[in-house]
């Protein structure tokens, strides 16, 4: 190889790993990942993959075969949500999600534990999907405590949110609710 090819090679491939690492960055608080295996997830700021031209969120599967759920969340103060009806909207791409992916909102009372959640797992995103908005609509009890929100991950691939929004809305915006099964008549004992 000619010594000036040589020096344009090394130069577009260092040109390109400043272009990737510019790309993304860390994911600011009070943004936080959970998982059962957080090692299997990483999460930041696409300032590539963005339709709101300030940078997406994005989780991302980093252990191929990984069948844990992942979370990006944030949890906030109930206090000015309180008697309200409180929707967690975003826009929401996919690529690659073998399992599912899908907003979610939980409402935690005094005692700390669940009032109120939504995970959109009866309305999953799966494989590669463009951006197209979702949302999660809950009522939050006048004691409530906590509004946590964010984006589920099952399985490989990743998912970016962008464009998010945490509004009260209207009792004329239906409330998100998760599927029941039928409850037997009698106990099978």
């Amino acid at each position: 190889m000619k010594p000036m090819h040589v020096i344009a090679a090394a130069l577009a491939a260092t040109s390109l790993w400043v272009v990737a690492a510019e790309s993304t960055s860390k994911l600011p608080a009070p943004w936080f990942v959970t998982s059962q295996t957080p090692s299997s997830y990483q999460a930041g700021i696409d300032n590539v993959e963005t339709i709101s031209g300030r940078g997406s969120k994005f989780l991302r599967n980093t252990q191929g075969d990984s069948k844990g759920l992942g979370t990006l969340m944030q949890s906030v103060s109930a206090k000015r949500y309180q008697g309200q009806r409180v929707r967690f909207q975003a826009r929401i791409k996919s690529r690659d999600v073998t399992g599912w992916t899908g907003l979610w909102m939980r409402i935690d009372g005094p005692s700390g534990h669940s009032v109120a959640f939504y995970n959109s797992f009866d309305k999953p995103i799966v494989g590669s999907s463009d951006w197209q908005v979702r949302s999660v609509t809950l009522d939050v009890p006048d004691d409530a405590v906590s509004v946590n929100f964010g984006v589920n991950h099952d399985g490989t691939g990743q998912v970016w949110i962008d464009e998010l929004s945490l509004d009260v809305v209207g009792k004329d915006v239906p409330v998100d609710a998760m599927p029941r099964n039928k409850l037997p008549e009698s106990p099978s004992l």
